[in-house]
């Protein structure tokens, strides 16, 4: 579902999204940087949990580092 809403956007942005839109409208353009945005903002989130938790002190035993990995590779197995 769509929803109308109105945001400021800074000119030099508007410029960049009204030069690489093709034939896309403006707001689907944004829409998708937007997306992109997003998935980008949880992957580096996710980079950033899997730092914490290798350098987390506690968790320097590799016994608890290889469980973690085999759960990890069952998770992907399974998607």
């Amino acid at each position: 579902m769509r929803t109308a809403k109105s945001f400021t956007i800074e000119s030099d942005i508007n410029e960049y999204v009204r030069s690489t839109k093709g034939e896309q409208s403006a707001s689907e353009r944004v829409n998708e940087m937007l997306r992109r945005a997003m998935v980008q903002e949880q992957q580096e989130r996710l980079e950033q949990e899997a730092a914490s938790f290798f350098s987390d002190p506690r968790n320097a035993d590799r016994t608890i580092a290889r469980a973690f990995q085999r759960t990890s590779m069952r998770t992907f197995a399974r998607d």
